[in-house]
């Protein structure tokens, strides 16, 4: 999932809008997009929505965004979702008995097969996030705006202030076995800073990224993509050790460099990617 396209759950124009820029999963949100006194009507309109949608785009990994666990709305959202999900998206995790709730809650609605993208964007959830990526969650997203509101911090154009707080997420999806997805950039007219924000992110071990807007889909596709060249780079890579192996030697030097395993291992992972279809 290089690309997580969300749309408001009180917008039914704009959810019917979301296979056009061809996301790798569209997520409806019934949580930040949808102010308090829209939410039951946004709610009440879930089933449609959804229908129309998979109707529309069969192929298209759909999610929905619930409040977080402990609102008032949190039961409710669980209740009111259809079938045909891929999953649901749980913002701000802070506690592990949290995960324990939603498990609970989609048992009792009988959706207890639905994948988990868990939310890691308060101060708790990122002191904790070892603790948050067990259960259902099969992914996690860091959100740097409610992050740093959170905090109490400043936000940059360089992202110095959440470079601690992003690096722990990914880390620890990693060691969890969970993917890891990128922070927002909420300036949706700025491809240059959308580029760099996304590089930084892959850097850090991000798979892919939240999108707010339609022309961030291709960005992040691009983004998080094994390029040509680097893919035509790690096969000569794994081609030149292979051959070593095959002499007996155990140290080669491509491109001016010593190659160890660390490398060999990146470049497998870029070849794997490719394999699966992401050039």
């Amino acid at each position: 999932m290089r690309s997580l396209l969300f749309a408001p759950a009180g917008r039914a124009d704009l959810v019917a809008k979301l296979p056009r820029s061809r996301p790798d999963a569209a997520i409806i949100d019934l949580e930040d997009a949808v102010p308090p006194a829209h939410k039951e009507d946004a709610r009440s309109a879930l089933a449609s929505l959804v229908g129309d949608l998979l109707a529309d785009a069969p192929g298209l990994a759909t999610y929905v965004r619930v409040n977080a666990p402990g609102t008032s709305w949190f039961p409710d959202d669980v209740e009111a979702l259809p079938a045909g999900l891929a999953g649901i998206v749980v913002p701000k995790l802070e506690h592990p008995e949290q995960l324990t709730e939603v498990s609970d809650a989609l048992v009792g609605a009988g959706r207890d097969g639905l994948a988990v993208i868990a939310g890691l964007e308060t101060a708790r959830g990122i002191l904790d996030v070892r603790d948050l990526l067990g259960g259902p969650v099969t992914a996690a997203y860091f959100g740097a705006e409610d992050y740093i509101a959170d905090l109490g911090g400043v936000r940059s154009a360089g992202a110095q202030e959440v470079l601690y707080a992003r690096s722990r997420v990914a880390l620890a999806c990693r060691v969890a076995g969970v993917l890891a997805l990128d922070q927002v950039v909420v300036d949706i007219h700025d491809a240059d800073a959308f580029r760099a924000d996304a590089a930084r992110g892959r850097a850090l071990g991000y798979r892919g990224k939240l999108c707010i807007h339609p022309s961030q889909v291709a960005l992040a596709r691009e983004a998080f993509t094994p390029s040509h060249e680097e893919v035509a780079a790690a096969r000569e890579l794994l081609a030149e050790a292979e051959g070593a192996a095959a002499d007996g030697r155990g140290a080669i030097v491509v491109a001016g460099a010593m190659v160890d395993e660390p490398m060999l291992r990146t470049a497998r992972d870029v070849v794997a990617r490719a394999g699966d279809g992401s050039t």
